[in-house]
This record gives structure tokens, sequence and C-alpha cells, in this order.
């Protein structure tokens, strides 16, 4: 994917629609062939490992090839706001992010734009970029295109949000996801290897899978740490969020209309104690606000 030819045709995520994006059509994602951009700046609240003291040069892309019903970033994911930019503003957005002293690039949500994310890397390392870069998305995706990102990404945070296709497909339109993003995690796992870390404990290289826990589906939690633990042990790093906050088009779904049970979020920690999990993050009491989800008013772009 070293040029724009794979928007011709594009099959870059599992939508595989097929569509010209190069001629002002869009599919799923509602994506063309420029990138859209909804902010960048220091991000303080991923994982310590990325985020550290200094924060996480964090570059928010709008759009998305989910559908995510309770998505607290749905003004961008869903909604369309953001500012199309040249691969050359891209490029300089994330020189700019490294000027500022923040530990790495975080692309987030970058799936539909790999093949432009790819020539920006480029020139942005062709002019100096060289702290590690960061690929944070929804773990929905196309093994081949994760394996043209090799050599570019140093760390991976993929979700992983559902075993059952039923809830799946239910709450972010996403059949064989499951199967899907395994698939394309192990590419990542492969790519990139266990995890290391700086003096600074930062990570420069590794795997972070997150797992959002949803209201009433602690069997499928326990399903998702299930296979993350036998399939890794302690290769990648697990991140158990505890943070859902019933959102955009939650209200619609009773069941997930509501709070995150705290016993349930409790009992999955022990369960993955009892698994034997040794490399987690999780979260405290109190995550699930809304203090927490960006205001996208386009700042750095």
């Amino acid at each position: 994917m070293k040029d724009l030819t794979a928007l011709n045709n594009c099959n870059i995520c599992p939508r595989n629609c097929g569509i010209n994006r190069n001629s002002a059509k869009v599919g799923f994602c509602k994506s063309g062939a420029k990138v859209k951009v909804a902010k960048a700046y220091g991000h303080m609240w991923e994982e310590p490992c990325v985020s550290g003291t200094n924060g996480s040069g964090t570059v928010f892309f709008s759009n998305c090839n989910l559908r995510c019903v309770f998505c607290q970033n749905h003004d961008i994911s869903q909604s369309d706001i953001g500012k199309e930019v040249s691969i050359e503003r891209l490029s300089e957005i994330l020189l700019e992010q490294q000027a500022k002293g923040y530990h790495n690039i975080n692309l987030v949500n970058p799936t539909h734009y790999i093949p432009q994310i790819i020539l920006a890397l480029d020139k942005a390392k062709e002019n100096g970029l060289n702290i590690p870069v960061v690929y944070n998305s929804n773990g929905y995706e196309n093994v081949e295109s994760i394996k043209a990102l090799k050599g570019y990404i140093d760390v991976y945070i993929p979700d992983l949000k559902y075993f059952s296709d039923k809830y799946a497909i239910k709450y972010s339109s996403a059949p064989n996801y499951f199967t899907i993003a395994s698939k394309v995690i192990e590419e990542m796992v492969d790519q990139v290897g266990i995890p290391i870390f700086n003096d600074e404990e930062i990570m420069i290289r590794g795997v972070i899978i997150r797992h959002l826990m949803l209201p009433g589906l602690l069997f499928d939690s326990k399903k998702i740490v299930d296979y993350i633990y036998k399939t890794f042990g302690d290769s990648v790093y697990l991140s158990l969020m505890n943070q859902y906050t019933p959102m955009f088009k939650a209200s619609e779904y009773d069941e997930i209309n509501k709070p995150l049970n705290p016993s349930h979020y409790d009992s999955l920690i022990d369960y993955c104690i009892d698994l034997g999990f040794k490399n987690a993050f999780i979260q405290e009491s109190g995550s699930n606000s809304t203090i927490y989800v960006p205001d996208f008013n386009l700042q750095g772009i």
C-alpha cells in the first residue's frame, strides 16, 4: 500500500465494499480518498505505559467501519465531524506531536485510512519522526491490511469487543467479529513480539489488547479473556476496562442502558487472576464518566 490504488476497489476492512474511494464514492465507513481528522493532542488517559508523564501524541481519525450503538466518540465515528487534510499535512501533524515531547504517536481509529497513513508515515520519517507509533483500533480489520503496516507500527492496541456474534451484530453491526479480530490480533503479535519498555516504563514495542466490559455480558467477557490467555499468555498485555457509559443510541437497548455492575467487573478481575494473568491493566471506579470523552474541536489540525 505504497500508494492510493487500494482505494480504487476498497477492501481495506472486512466490509469489502469494493467501491472506488478515489472517485468521491464512499462505502460503509463513509470515508473517501482524503483523510479526515478531528483532533491531535497529548492524551493523558491511555494505559500508563502509553500516556506516561508527558502524554501520548494522539490523532483522532473521523468515521469508522463499525456502528457501535454505545460509542463514546460517536460525534466523529458516526456523525462525520472532522476536517479533511492532505497526506502532507497529516505527516506534519505527526511531527508536531513529536515536537511537543509526547512519548509516542497514537493513531486512534485508523483502519479505513491505512494507505494514506503509510504514505504520511513515510514522509514524516523522512523528516525526522523517530518516536514509537501506536495503532489504536477496534480490531475489525483485514489481516492483509495489517500485514501492510509491518515496520510502521511499534505498538498495537486493538479492541477485542465480543466473543458471541449475537452481540457483535446487535451492538456494532459487525458479523464474524471475533473470528476476524482474533486473527488480526495474532498477526499483530507476530509482527511486534513480546512487550518491550524503555527506561521511562513506556511501551516501545508490543501489544495491549483492550476489552470493554458491557452490562450483562460477564459470560461473554470470560470467553474473551479465556482466549487471550490461552493464546498469548504473558506475551501481551490485557487492558480490562470498566468505563462503559451509556451514550449515543444505548438508550434504545434497555439491557445496556445502564452503568456496568461493579461486582461483575470485580468478578472478571478475579477470573483473570485465577487464569494466571500477570500482565494486565484494570480501571478504578469512577472511570465511567463523560469527562474523559475528548472535545473534538479540531485542535492541532
